[in-house]
């Protein structure tokens, strides 16, 4: 990427993030709210068709600790595990250049701030994800993503794909980040997204499991 592409990327970034900023913390409360739901029901009914059919229903969560401006997901993690069973991971930044691994997240389970001063948890590797909850700062109406910078993800979704592993990916962006009208050209390395979910409703439509 030369120069001149790498500035772009950084005003882009910085526009979506005050575009989020703008946001009332009442519509962010109600936004993430509405994220939670429709993101259960997703799930749930997604579950409910596959034990219809006799097929195998998904176990492993691959989830993400919200910064403060995201979407708030924590209720729903700690429901999903200790409600109905699944198993929450949450990823952890090993090296600058490499895939984030997942590791086992528990509701009362010790945590300490990683590389980025996010919480990770303090456990080992989980499971191989069935469904990856990705943070999404931007995003196309096609699922292009456009995260913050560092590549990881894209890393993470490449790499559990040339392993062959199966895996469903969820974008989960405000619908401030929507990109349609700009423009945006994704990049070779750029994994694009199953479904992405806002506050607004489904941008990408929710995929089938």
């Amino acid at each position: 990427m030369n120069e001149n592409k790498e500035n772009n990327a950084v005003q882009l970034r910085t526009r979506l993030k005050e575009l989020r900023a703008a946001q009332s913390s009442s519509d962010s409360s109600r936004g993430a709210l509405l994220i939670r739901g429709r993101l259960y029901t997703w799930l749930a009914t997604n579950v409910t068709r596959l034990r219809e059919e006799g097929r195998p229903t998904p176990k492993n969560i691959a989830a993400f600790w919200s910064m403060p401006e995201e979407p708030q997901l924590l209720p729903l993690l700690r429901q999903w595990v200790e409600e109905d069973g699944y198993q929450v991971s949450l990823p952890v930044v090993t090296a600058p250049d490499a895939p984030l691994e997942f590791h086992t997240w528990e509701p009362d389970g010790p945590m300490r701030k990683g590389a980025y001063g996010i919480q990770e948890p303090v456990s080992g590797p989980a499971p191989l994800p069935d469904i990856i909850l990705v943070p999404t700062l931007g995003y196309t109406r096609a699922g292009d993503r456009v995260g913050y910078g560092g590549g990881y993800y894209d890393r993470t979704l490449a790499a559990l794909k040339e392993a062959g592993h199966p895996f469903v990916t969820i974008g989960i962006a405000w619908a401030t980040g929507d990109l349609s009208e700009i423009g945006h050209i994704s990049q070779p390395h750029d994994v694009r997204l199953d479904g992405i979910l806002t506050d607004k409703g489904w941008a990408v439509p929710a995929p089938a499991l």
